[in-house]
């Protein structure tokens, strides 16, 4: 069976999600997550990716970026796993790939689903019951985007920053977000498109997604766009 095609438009956020071999973690301790940490950031300085959303869980990682170039995705993801998957195998003595295949992605429509996808990615923790609140996991940007401990990786996106006039303003409304469950059907929707590679957005944006690349892109369902906060 042909692999399925992942598409990248240059200035369009990305959500990645990728997943140990047959779900096996790929962190064990403390030394491990903060290595991924290093070649994360060292790969978004290399290839110009800005990272506005993460986390590291147990058996997998999901992301959320912006690329500058097309093939700009491709190359970070490369530069990573070129340099972790030999560091788990030699620290762990296992040969071969520890990822399940290749990385899952989808493009994201910012008005509307920007801000559910970084609240999908950094709830990750207190869904699986590990934490309570995010604010109590290590490894993810919500330290980050809610003022908590600064990441100089990650970056800020427009959305996020309109969100108030001020730093302080923009934590507290980010931190606010957290305070209410996310819509199942929201949730959902975002599985789905990363899950098959589907740009996540109202129809107009998968129209434009798909004119620019010239060609249909993924499998959906239409629905009704995210309200934006």
């Amino acid at each position: 069976m042909p692999r399925k095609p992942r598409f990248f438009i240059p200035g369009v956020p990305v959500h990645i999600v990728h997943r140990g071999h047959s779900r096996d973690p790929v962190f064990f301790e403390d030394e491990d997550y903060s290595t991924y940490a290093y070649w994360l950031g060292e790969a978004s300085k290399r290839y110009g990716i800005q990272i506005h959303s993460f986390v590291l869980m147990t058996n997998h990682v999901h992301l959320l970026i912006t690329p500058p170039e097309t093939i700009s995705t491709s190359l970070f993801m490369q530069y990573i796993g070129r340099r972790y998957a030999p560091y788990m195998n030699q620290k762990y003595g296992k040969n071969g790939s520890i990822w399940e295949g290749r990385y899952k992605a989808s493009l994201v429509q910012v008005e509307d689903y920007f801000l559910a996808t970084m609240r999908y990615i950094e709830l990750n923790p207190v869904r699986a019951g590990m934490v309570e609140s995010p604010s109590h996991y290590r490894w993810s940007s919500f330290c980050h985007n809610s003022g908590l401990r600064a990441i100089s990786f990650v970056r800020y996106h427009s959305v996020y920053i309109s969100l108030a006039g001020s730093d302080e303003a923009r934590f507290e409304t980010y931190k606010e977000l957290f305070r209410s469950q996310l819509d199942q059907e929201v949730m959902k929707q975002i599985a789905d498109a990363w899950l098959t590679g589907t740009p996540l957005g109202n129809d107009y944006f998968r129209e434009k997604v798909e004119a620019q690349l010239l060609q249909k892109v993924g499998h959906y369902k239409r629905g009704r766009p995210v309200k934006s906060v």
